[in-house]
C-alpha cells in the first residue's frame, strides 16, 4: 500500500499510477488530512482491500502531481555517520555507539518533484536516505518490535549546506540541513508489507545523470530497527514523525576535489521498491 498527499488531501494508491482520495472514497470514514493516515495504517489497509475488491473506479495520478506525503511531521530526527564508508569520507571513525543524532526542522519538508532554491555559500550537498515514518507511539521499544510501530518507509534527501554546517565554534547540523526544500520526501510512503526485506533496500542518487551515490541499507551500522530502538530509549516518537536513517558514501564533500550543487543541476534520487524523486536547483 502507498500513502500519499495530493493537493493537500490524503490519497491512497493501489499502484504507482492510480488510487483514491481517501476521505471521498471512504465516505468520510477517514479524514482528508494526510497526517491522520499514519496512525491508522492497518485500518486503511482493511478498507482498501474491500474497496478495491469491490471494483471501485480509481483516479489516475502521476508522481509529479503529489505533495510531500508527510507534510507536517511533529518531529524530524536524522542520524549521521551511519555507514562506515560515509564516516570515513567525512574524516571520522565509524561509530560503535549510536551515531550522532540531530533534528531537522519541519519547514524544510517538500515533495518528491520540483525546484529547490540554493542558499548563499556555494557548498550545498546531497545525501540520499531511507526515511522511516512512525505509525504508533514509539518509546522504549525493542529492536524486534520497531517495524510493528512504523507506518512505512519513504525516500529522502538530507540536503546540506556545508559552509554553515561546519563553521563556528560547533557544527550547525540542524540549521545547515533545514533551508526551505532541504528535506524532500516522497513520492509516497510504502507500507512494510510491500518489501521483501525492509532491512536491505538499494538506494542512490545522480547529479545531471551521473550516479554519485549507490548503496544499500543492509550496510547501515545501526539498522533501522536498532536505530529507532536506541532513539526510543530517550525520546517518544509519534505517528507521522520522521527518522532519516543515514546516508551512504558518495556525498559531494567527500569527493576529491569536493563537488557541490549548482544552479540548473538536476538531482535524481531513488530507492528500489519505493520510487524516485527529481529536483532542479536554482
Amino acid at each position: 500500500m502507498r500513502l500519499a498527499s495530493r493537493n493537500g488531501r490524503a490519497f491512497v494508491l493501489r499502484d504507482e499510477s492510480s488510487g483514491w482520495d481517501l476521505e471521498s472514497a471512504s465516505g468520510g470514514r477517514f479524514p482528508a488530512d494526510p497526517m491522520a493516515m499514519y496512525g491508522r495504517v492497518a485500518e486503511i489497509r482493511q478498507w482498501l482491500a474491500a474497496h478495491a475488491g469491490a471494483g471501485a473506479a480509481a483516479e489516475t495520478v502521476r508522481p509529479q502531481e503529489l505533495d510531500a506525503p508527510v507534510p507536517k511531521p511533529g518531529t524530524i530526527v536524522a542520524i549521521g555517520l551511519n555507514y562506515a564508508e560515509h564516516a570515513a569520507e567525512a574524516g571520522f571513525e565509524a561509530p560503535t555507539e549510536l551515531p550522532p543524532v540531530f533534528a531537522k526542522f519541519p519547514s524544510s519538508i517538500t515533495g518528491a518533484y520540483g525546484e529547490i532554491a540554493l542558499p548563499p555559500g556555494g557548498t550545498t550537498d546531497w545525501e540520499v536516505e531511507a526515511v522511516a515514518v512512525v505509525g504508533a507511539p514509539l518509546h522504549d521499544v525493542a529492536p524486534e518490535d520497531v517495524f510493528d510501530h512504523l507506518a512505512g518507509l519513504t525516500i529522502g534527501q538530507d540536503i546540506s549546506e556545508r559552509t554553515r554546517q561546519l563553521s563556528g565554534p560547533a557544527p550547525q547540523f540542524g540549521l545547515a540541513k533545514s533551508y526551505p526544500g532541504f528535506s524532500p520526501i516522497g513520492p509516497w510512503v510504502v507500507t512494510l508489507d510491500e518489501f521483501d526485506d525492509p532491512d536491505d533496500l538499494r538506494l542512490g542518487c545522480s547529479v545531471d545523470g551521473e550516479t554519485v551515490q549507490d548503496g544499500t541499507t543492509a550496510k547501515l551500522l545501526f539498522s533501522i530497527p536498532r536505530s529507532l530502538s536506541e532513539l526510543s530509549k530517550v525520546i517518544t516518537l509519534q505517528p507521522g514523525d520522521l527518522v532519516f536513517t543515514g546516508t551512504p558514501d558518495g556525498v559531494g564533500m567527500g569527493l576529491n576535489p569536493p563537488r557541490y550543487l549548482a544552479s540548473g543541476q538536476v538531482l535524481e534520487t531513488w530507492i528500489d521498491g519505493i520510487g524516485r524523486m527529481r529536483h532542479v536547483f536554482r
